[in-house]
Formats: structure tokens, C-alpha cells, sequence
């Protein structure tokens, strides 16, 4: 009886089909990373090198200048401090008490990490950014809470960011919680709250500029009747900066309308129908059932919706030219007007300043409630 005898494979075959194993996935993600990697990595890079620079035109070409850190110190301790920063003063009495806040939360943040035997780097970490924030809050605190300050494009951004995300969660929210309800009609409004999200924010800018005509646009008898025909948005420094962070409230808050409104649909009923057997009222029901269901969805959009909000520039472009004064311009929009008068070494400065803070407020962010949402 003839007997079947199984040869295994010489070892320099398996060992060239285990090396091909091992460089198939690197050989099909290759051309997937240098894709990315000239989209996103190079003009990052070459940005960099820009911010270090300083181009000047001239006949017969471009001449590009290394100059260092120069047009970081050119905005942060030069002739452009006063556009980034603004004019700071001695804080009043209620910028002192934010200021003590803030220097007390980051310091009990430190005490913690010190006391829970965290590494340290991790300490050395804390550290930085509870200086960094502290920084920041007495520039916000010595520019909007002092007599005689004037905020600078930074903190304006951050106003615009941290005033406009408040108002477009919180009727988001309303907005999502009513028409999640069997209410007639909710079709209906489930689209009409869509429609500033289909509109351009060219669009909303030319929109709300006509809107805040008091001479001669279509609120014009509104105006009238409030006294204030003779009222000009754009040459008040607030109430410019109230007309646009009103414009980027109703155009991005279908934005959150539409995820949450999604995230409550999704949420287990079993729960709810459970509390109201239970006697449940409908704000215990929001703030035990609900409200933790939608955390997660609400961090991440949360997130999303900031770091689009720090480059916020049509409506202030469009809206107010940026005016009166330097008083509605955002980092976005400074970077832009610098880059128009040829100066793109200090506009890649002023990108790459803008990358640092949407980072640190980012992670800040991320880490404060990174602990709360996992034990949701």
C-alpha cells in the first residue's frame, strides 16, 4: 500500500512568505499615507516654515528671508501686541474674583496630581497649563473686566467662542427636547429649524447686515418704534459684536439641533417609560434619564462645534468689516488682512497662535471631561 508522505516548506520559502506577510499591509497603507501626508502634513510644515519667514516680492521673483522667531515676537511683544491682546487695564473687582477662581481651580488640579503620585511629567504638565490658563483668563479679565480695557482679537474670538457654543447647545437642546415630543406639526419644524444650515455663511453675513439696517432695511418700522433709527450696529463696539455672535448663533444652531435631536431619538425608552410609572417629573426624567445618555454625543459635539467656532471669519468680514476699529476682528480674520498687505510670514504666525490655543483649549477641555463621560 502506497503510503502519502507530506513534505513541509524549505525554510527560505516560509521565511519569504511570513517577510511578504509582513510588508502586504505596509505596501497597501503606503500610497494612503503619502496621500495624507502631502495634503495635510507638508502645508503644515510648509506653514511653519513661512511663520519663520518673511517673503518679500520683487522683481523677478520672490525673496524669502529666515528671520527666526521674529514674527511671533513682532505679535507678541512688538508693534501687533495691542491688535492680538488688546489694551489691558487694572481688572475690577469682579476680574479679580474670576481671576481668584480660575488660580484656584488650576491649583486644586495640581494639588490632585501631586496627591494621587501622578508621574512627573504629568505634574510638570498641569503645571504649564494652569499657568496658561490663568494667563489667559487675567488677559479676558484685564481687557473685558477693566475700566479703560479693550479686548484684543484673541480674547474676541475667544467671546465669540465660548458665548456662541453656550447659546447654540442650550437651544439646541430646547429646540431638539421639543421636537422629540408628539407634538403636530414637528415634521414641519424639524425641517424649518434646518434652513439657516443650508445657507452659506457669505450668506448669513449679507443677511444679517441688512437685517441690522436701521435706515432703510426690512426691520426698519421695528427700528422705528424702538427709537433706535438712528442707532448704527457697526459703530458700537458691542453691539457689533452682539450682531455677529447673533448671526453665528442662528446658523450654527441646527447644527447641534440635528445631533441631538438624533441622540435623544436613539435613547433606550425602557428607562423613561420606567420613571414616569415611577412618578417621575419630566426635569427628573431630562436630568437622570436624558441628560446622561446624550453626554457623550454632547462632549464630541461640543468639541467639533469649538474648534470650527475659533475660525470663525465671514461673519465678522462681511458683517462689520472687522469694525469698528479692530473691535468684532477674530485671530481668522486678522491673519486674512495681514496676508492681503503681503505680510505672509506674520499671517502663518498668527495661524499657527490660533493652532496653540484651539489645541490647549481643546485638550483642556477633553481632559476635564474625559473622567465624567466614561463613567456615564
Amino acid at each position: 500500500m502506497a503510503t502519502l508522505t507530506s513534505t513541509a516548506n524549505p525554510p527560505a520559502t516560509r521565511a519569504r512568505a511570513s517577510r511578504s506577510e509582513r510588508l502586504a499591509p505596509a505596501a497597501f497603507l503606503l500610497p494612503a499615507v503619502l496621500v495624507v501626508l502631502f495634503v495635510s502634513i507638508f502645508p503644515l510644515l510648509l506653514s511653519l516654515f513661512l511663520s519663520l519667514s518673511r517673503l518679500r516680492f520683487e522683481a523677478g521673483g520672490l525673496k524669502v528671508q529666515f528671520v527666526g522667531l521674529d514674527n511671533y515676537r513682532k505679535l507678541l511683544f512688538g508693534s501687533e501686541q495691542k491688535v492680538l491682546f488688546g489694551t489691558l487695564a487694572m481688572p475690577s473687582l469682579i476680574g479679580w474674583a474670576v481671576l481668584a477662581v480660575v488660580a484656584f481651580l488650576a491649583l486644586v488640579a495640581i494639588y490632585r496630581a501631586v496627591r494621587n503620585a501622578r508621574p512627573v511629567r504629568a505634574i510638570v504638565g498641569r503645571a504649564i497649563a494652569a499657568l496658561a490658563l490663568i494667563g489667559l483668563t487675567y488677559l479676558v479679565v484685564a481687557s473685558l473686566l477693566a475700566p479703560g480695557g479693550r479686548p484684543g482679537t484673541m480674547v474676541v474670538t475667544m467671546l465669540y467662542v465660548v458665548i456662541g457654543i453656550t447659546f447654540q447647545y442650550l437651544i439646541g437642546l430646547g429646540l431638539a427636547m421639543l421636537c422629540a415630543q408628539p407634538l403636530p406639526g414637528r415634521r414641519f419644524f424639524r425641517v424649518v429649524f434646518l434652513l439657516p444650515m443650508m445657507i452659506t455663511p457669505v450668506g448669513v453675513g449679507y443677511l444679517f447686515r441688512m437685517l441690522a439696517d436701521t435706515n432703510k432695511g426690512p426691520l426698519e418700522p421695528l427700528w422705528v418704534a424702538l427709537g433706535m433709527q438712528d442707532f448704527a450696529w457697526s459703530n458700537n463696539a458691542w453691539g457689533a459684536r452682539i450682531a455677529v455672535m447673533i448671526g453665528d448663533i442662528w446658523q450654527w444652531t441646527p447644527f447641534m439641533f440635528i445631533v441631538l435631536l438624533a441622540a435623544i431619538e436613539a435613547q433606550e425608552v425602557e428607562p423613561v417609560e420606567a420613571a414616569i410609572v415611577d412618578g417621575a417629573s419630566n426635569w427628573d426624567i431630562f436630568r437622570h434619564i436624558t441628560l446622561p445618555a446624550i453626554l457623550p454625543v454632547s462632549t464630541t459635539l461640543i468639541l467639533i462645534r469649538m474648534i470650527e467656532a475659533f475660525k470663525i471669519i465671514d461673519l465678522p468680514n462681511i458683517l462689520t468689516n472687522g469694525g469698528p476699529g479692530t473691535a468684532t476682528e477674530t485671530m481668522t480674520l486678522y491673519a486674512y488682512r495681514i496676508w492681503r498687505a503681503l505680510d505672509i510670514g506674520g499671517s502663518a504666525a498668527i495661524a499657527y497662535l490660533l493652532l496653540f490655543l484651539v489645541t490647549f483649549f481643546a485638550t483642556l477641555y477633553v481632559r476635564a471631561l474625559r473622567g465624567r463621560v466614561s463613567t456615564v
